[in-house]
């Protein structure tokens, strides 16, 4: 029995571990703005966040825990979208497997232009993180600047699948 619970436990961990990604995809904004169009038939959730952000990463945990809930769902899906810097993608990929990060990420290259795209985001996004945007259909749904608890995305997410 307890070499069968520890088979079990072991192909659990390897599943766990195939969720998370291996690479990040690394992206310019008209590259991502062009991925947003891409998934235009789900919902949307985007989280900016950073290594370096003490609240982006209180918030994460709620964040998997949440897409986990809604992985299955055909119309959802969640990118989180990491703001460090390219020459440390390797503590991004570190963090991914250290915080067990389900969800797609990518890395947006192009903080030098910040200025250019953070208002094509939302035109009252002063460049803080955490940020999470809706989309729906394609259409920003709901912007959310600051920290976002468990209950207010997970209620988001339902009003806007409907």
């Amino acid at each position: 029995m307890k070499n069968l619970l520890s088979i079990l436990l072991l192909f659990l961990s390897f599943g766990a571990l195939s969720a998370q990604q291996k690479e990040v995809s690394i992206m310019k904004y008209e590259d991502f703005e062009k991925r947003i169009q891409k998934d235009n038939d789900k919902l949307l959730v985007v989280n900016f966040w950073a290594t370096t952000c003490a609240p982006c990463v209180k918030e994460l945990p709620h964040f998997m825990e949440i897409n986990n809930k809604f992985k299955d769902h055909s119309n959802f899906k969640m990118i989180l979208v990491s703001l460090d810097r390219l020459v440390d993608k390797e503590r991004v990929l570190k963090f991914i497997k250290n915080k067990n990060l389900t969800a797609e990420v990518i890395l947006l290259d192009d903080i030098k232009r910040m200025n250019t795209w953070i208002p094509r985001f939302e035109k009252n996004w002063d460049g803080n993180i955490p940020v999470t945007i809706f989309y729906k259909n394609g259409e920003k749904v709901y912007f959310n600047d600051g920290e976002m608890s468990k209950e207010d995305l997970e209620k988001t997410i339902n009003n806007n699948l409907k």
